[in-house]
């Protein structure tokens, strides 16, 4: 079947049980819409936990995509037929009580938009052939990105808005704790922000390694970092810290790794309650920066860096594989044993 005709998708029907399923006909795009033919989709640990436990909205299982638009709406004028672009979301709305209320940057459309909550949101996500999405959620790519880095644009705009809402000072010495690639996009990203010095934690020797490959020169075990941070810092701790795990257990031995005065800034996403010292936080005069997803900006700050070659997001791709191939796939990333960084799935193959 021809992608201009038929739409081949999956999605999760229950925890660990995938679906795929084949549709006649592609589908049309409403008045403000747009059809995209799904060049790759990036797997994600989101996409991972959603496979565990079915519950993730549907838009958001495949959520790390690019291609090129198909079909556009009778209102849309943003993108056009034939044109290359990424997964994003809109600008900010400036209706919701957020905008009228003067905080655009934390738009609720927007936000809802990331999280696929929104009325018109996908009825699935990017794993599959063709995909209906509104044209806010579209961002255009530019031509100096192949497509395999399009692909990689999303983790690296998270990463993007992180870094930048830690606003740290020229010259931090920052740990990125967790080297998967959502550490090393962030790791990343502060070297461009001034970073002075960046000690990077990770247990997997393979994503150590690949840290190594990026040019960063202190990279650690989990065991070792506490003393190689005090011996850098004289005892102080780490200006920064960013939390790129989202294991539970360690947000409090994490911010015990900041100086007092210093910044936690939390990008891992748990899927546990976590335990912390209050009096410690609060003590010590931590500031905690939370960071989730992206605004429409964002997009082009990290596209920008990823064309002028000062982000590297090829080298964490480490695999290619077509839609037959998905739960595996997932079975092997959540076993904590694959040596994969990041995957792509490739609906043509």
């Amino acid at each position: 079947m021809s992608v201009l005709q038929a739409n081949r998708y999956v999605h999760v029907v229950a925890p660990k049980q995938a679906e795929t399923v084949d549709e006649p006909r592609m589908p049309e795009p409403s008045e403000n819409g747009v059809v995209v033919a799904i060049t790759y989709c990036g797997i994600c640990a989101t996409d991972t936990h959603g496979y565990s436990s079915a519950a993730l909205p549907p838009a958001v299982f495949g959520h790390e995509w690019t291609g090129t638009v198909l079909a556009v709406g009778t209102g849309v004028t943003t993108v056009a037929v034939g044109q290359r672009v990424v997964a994003g979301v809109g600008p900010a709305c400036g209706r919701c009580p957020q905008c009228t209320a003067g905080h655009a940057a934390h738009c609720d459309l927007a936000f809802a938009e990331a999280n696929g909550i929104t009325d018109d949101a996908p009825v699935h996500g990017g794993f599959g052939t063709v995909l209906s999405v509104s044209a806010r959620r579209v961002v255009p790519v530019p031509d100096a990105l192949s497509d395999e880095e399009a692909a990689l644009v999303e983790p690296a705009t998270v990463t993007f808005h992180a870094v930048k809402r830690t606003a740290m000072t020229l010259g931090s010495t920052v740990v990125v704790q967790g080297a998967g690639p959502i550490g090393l996009l962030t790791a990343q990203h502060a070297r461009n922000s001034g970073a002075g010095r960046i000690i990077i934690s990770e247990p997997s020797p393979h994503r150590r390694e690949a840290a190594v490959k990026l040019g960063f020169r202190d990279v650690v075990e989990p065991a070792d970092l506490a003393e190689v941070l005090r011996a850098a810092t004289n005892g102080l701790g780490a200006d920064v810290l960013f939390e790129c795990t989202g294991v539970a257990q360690l947000f409090q031995p994490s911010a015990e790794l900041v100086r007092r005065g210093g910044v936690l800034s939390l990008l891992g996403y748990p899927g546990t309650d976590s335990q912390v010292s209050y009096g410690d936080w609060q003590s010590r005069e931590l500031t905690v920066i939370g960071s989730l997803a992206y605004s429409h900006e964002d997009f082009v700050g990290s596209m920008t860096a990823i064309a002028e070659g000062r982000i590297d997001v090829l080298s964490l791709h480490t695999g290619t594989i077509g839609l037959d191939e998905l739960t595996d796939m997932f079975d092997e990333l959540d076993s904590g044993t694959s040596v994969h960084a990041k995957v792509l799935v490739d609906p043509r193959r």
